[in-house]
C-alpha cells in the first residue's frame, strides 16, 4: 500500500480509484486482473475503491455491504451505495485531483459518481496498480469455438441484419460492440475467457453497409475462420486502436455501459459519437423458440441434481460431518454426473447459520462452518450447460424450530409467490413487481437489500441486462424474457432466507424453469392465502412429475414427501 501511494506525487495526483472490473466489464474476472481484491482484499463482484494519502473508502452495494466489512474494514472506510456516494462523503473546499485508468471506465460512470465541486479525475494511461503488483498471468489459450444452429435458433446473418436496420434507421455509420457478451451471442460462439460464462474476449464494429470486423487474440480464433468465412474480418485485438484513428466523418454508436472512455477519446477526435446502450442487449434479451426450449432442458438436468443433492443433505447432516465448503463439492459432484454440464455459472453460495446472512458469501478456510441442527443452510448455485444456464437458490431448514424464522420464510415465499402470479401488461416493468414482492416483509418493517429478480443469459452470464425485476427498472417485460425470481431477508450475524426461481415470460404469464422442492418445513401455513397454497401445490406437483422417473427408490420417496400438498 505504501509503495503504491508513493506514485501518487509522482503523478501529482491526490487520490486514486480502484474498479473491480477489466477493460472488458465483465462480472467475472481472471485473478490476476483483480487489482480492487489485491488493493483492498474485498473479493465481491461489484464494488470500486478511492485511496488517498491518509484515507480509503470502499464502495459496495447491499449484498456486500457485510462481506466487505470483514475483509477491508480494518483498512477502508466501508460506503454501502445507494446510500451514499462519493459526493456524499468526498466534501471539501480545496481543489482535490483524483487519477483514473481511461480503460476501465465509461464518462457515464465517472460523471454520474465523481462530477463533485473542487473534484478534478484525471486520466492516467498506466495503471498504477499494475506498477506495484508483482503478479502471475495465467493467459488463457483455449481456441473460442462456434455454436451451430440448432442450438442458438438464428444465424449470426439474421442477427447482424437486425443491428444494421437499426443502424440505417438512425443514420448511423458503425456500431462498435464492448461488451463481450455481446459479440458472443450476435456472432454465435463462445470462448473461455470468464471463469463462470463462455465469454470470449472481444470487440465487433459492425457497419450499416454490412461489412462487419472483429478483433481478437488471433491465438484463440483458428477455429473460427471456416464458420465466420468472408463474412466478418478478424483482425488482431492490438491493432484496434489503428482501426479507429483511421476512421474520420462517421457517426459511431457506442454502448455508453461498455465503452471506456479511452476509445470513445480516441473516436471523438475525428468522428460523431453517439451514446447509448448497445441495442443487441435489448435483442438478446427476447429469447427465441429453440433457446427456451434448450433452456428447460437445461433445467431439468440442474433439477435432478440440485434436488438429489437436497434429499442426500437433509439424511446426512446429523450423522456426518459436512461442512460449507464440503456441502458445496457434493452438489458440484451431482452437477457433473450429467456430461452436457460443462462448470458453474457463478461462485457457489454455500452458508449456513450466520454466514447465509452474508448475502454474497463464499466459504474459505477460514470462515467454513459445520452444518448443525437447528441452523439454516442457504445454497445459491448455477450451472453451465451445452444449450443453457441455470441460477436457483434454496434455503433449508436443519431441524430449525423458530417460529419468527418461520414467519418471515413465509412471508418471502409469499414475495416469491406474488411475483410468479404478477399479471405482466404491455407497460409493466421490474419496478411494479419489485413493490409487489416486499409488500409482506415491509408489512413487518422488514426489507432486503437487493433486487427482486436479474436477466438471466442463454448460456451466457447469469446476469444479463437490461431486463430485471428491481426498484427502480423501467425496461419493459416482454414474451421471450428470462429473469430470476429472488426475494429474501437477512439478519446479520444470524440467518438468511432467500428463495430463488428462473422464469420466462410467455403470453404475459411467468412460467417456471427452475424444479426443485421448496422447503415445506419453514412454512407457516397460516400466513398464506388460499390461492397461494394452490400456487405452492401446483408447483410441487410440476416438480414431482418431472424429476421422478430420475430419482432412485429412497429418492421417489423423498421426492413424494417433499412435493405432497400442505
Amino acid at each position: 500500500m505504501n509503495k503504491f501511494k508513493k506514485l501518487f506525487s509522482k503523478y501529482k495526483i491526490d487520490g486514486y480509484i480502484v474498479p473491480k472490473n477489466d477493460e472488458y466489464f465483465n462480472e467475472y474476472i481472471p485473478a490476476y486482473k483483480d487489482r480492487l481484491k489485491f488493493i483492498s482484499n474485498f473479493s465481491g463482484s461489484a464494488g470500486f475503491a478511492i485511496l488517498f494519502k491518509n484515507k480509503n473508502y470502499l464502495f459496495v452495494d447491499g449484498r456486500y455491504t457485510t462481506q466487505a466489512r470483514i475483509q477491508s474494514g480494518k483498512k477502508f472506510k466501508i460506503e454501502t451505495i445507494p446510500k451514499k456516494f462519493p459526493k456524499n462523503v468526498l466534501k471539501t473546499n480545496k481543489k482535490i485531483i483524483i487519477g483514473f485508468d481511461p480503460k476501465l471506465h465509461t464518462e457515464q460512470q465517472l460523471n454520474y459518481l465523481f462530477k463533485i465541486k473542487n473534484i478534478e479525475l484525471k486520466p492516467i494511461e498506466k495503471n498504477l496498480v499494475d506498477i506495484v503488483w508483482s503478479k502471475k498471468q495465467n493467459a488463457i489459450t483455449q481456441s473460442y469455438y462456434s455454436i451451430p444452429k440448432n442450438m442458438v435458433g438464428d444465424k449470426a446473418e439474421k442477427k447482424i441484419l437486425k443491428v444494421r436496420k437499426l443502424l440505417n434507421k438512425n443514420k448511423i455509420d458503425l456500431l462498435l460492440v464492448t461488451a463481450p457478451e455481446n459479440v458472443a451471442w450476435i456472432l454465435n460462439i463462445r470462448g473461455y475467457d470468464s471463469f463462470y460464462s463462455p465469454i470470449p474476449n472481444t470487440r465487433l464494429v459492425i457497419s450499416k453497409s454490412g461489412e462487419v470486423f472483429l478483433f481478437a487474440d488471433l491465438k484463440k480464433t483458428r477455429k473460427l475462420h471456416k464458420f465466420l468465412k468472408n463474412k466478418v474480418k478478424i483482425l488482431n485485438e492490438i491493432d484496434i486502436n489503428k482501426f479507429f484513428l483511421k476512421l474520420s466523418n462517421k457517426k459511431i454508436w457506442l454502448d455508453k455501459q461498455s465503452c471506456s472512455l479511452y476509445f470513445k477519446m480516441i473516436l471523438r477526435k475525428k468522428n460523431k459519437v453517439f451514446e447509448k446502450i448497445d441495442p443487441i442487449y435489448f435483442l438478446k434479451s427476447v429469447k427465441n423458440n429453440t433457446e427456451i426450449k434448450n433452456m428447460k432442458k437445461s433445467h431439468l438436468i440442474d433439477g435432478i441434481a440440485l434436488t438429489k443433492f437436497l434429499f442426500w443433505l437433509k439424511k446426512n447432516f446429523k450423522n456426518k460431518t459436512i461442512t460449507e465448503i464440503s456441502a458445496q463439492n457434493k452438489l458440484e459432484s451431482f452437477r457433473k454426473m450429467n456430461s452436457k454440464y460443462k462448470f458453474p455459472s457463478f461462485s457457489t453460495i454455500s452458508g449456513s447459520g450466520p454466514n447465509s446472512a452474508i448475502i454474497h458469501y463464499k466459504a474459505t478456510a477460514q470462515t467454513n462452518r459445520k452444518l448443525k441442527k437447528g441452523d439454516l443452510y442457504l445454497v445459491d448455485s448455477g450451472g453451465q450447460y451445452n444449450f443453457g444456464t441455470t441460477d436457483v437458490t434454496r434455503t433449508l431448514s436443519l431441524d430449525n424450530k423458530s417460529n419468527y424464522i418461520k414467519s418471515i420464510y413465509t412471508r418471502v415465499l409469499k414475495g416469491h409467490i406474488a411475483v410468479s402470479n404478477f399479471k405482466i401488461r404491455n407497460n409493466t416493468t421490474g419496478s411494479k413487481i419489485d413493490f409487489d414482492a416486499r409488500k409482506y416483509l415491509k408489512k413487518i418493517k422488514l426489507d432486503y437489500p437487493h433486487g427482486t429478480g436479474h436477466g438471466v443469459g442463454y448460456f451466457l452470464n447469469v446476469h444479463e441486462g437490461p431486463q430485471s425485476i428491481s426498484k427502480n427498472s423501467q425496461i419493459k417485460l416482454k414474451d421471450g424474457m428470462i429473469l430470476s425470481n429472488e426475494p429474501g431477508y437477512y439478519k446479520d450475524g444470524s440467518f438468511g432466507i432467500r428463495i430463488e426461481n428462473l422464469v420466462y415470460i410467455k403470453k404475459n404469464k411467468f412460467i417456471e424453469l427452475t424444479l426443485a422442492p421448496i422447503e415445506k418445513n419453514l412454512i407457516d401455513k397460516s400466513i398464506l392465502s388460499s390461492t397461494e397454497i394452490k400456487w405452492l401445490n401446483n408447483y410441487h406437483k410440476k416438480v414431482k412429475e418431472s424429476l421422478y422417473k430420475f430419482m432412485n427408490v429412497k429418492e421417489k420417496n423423498d421426492l413424494i414427501k417433499a412435493c405432497s400438498p400442505i
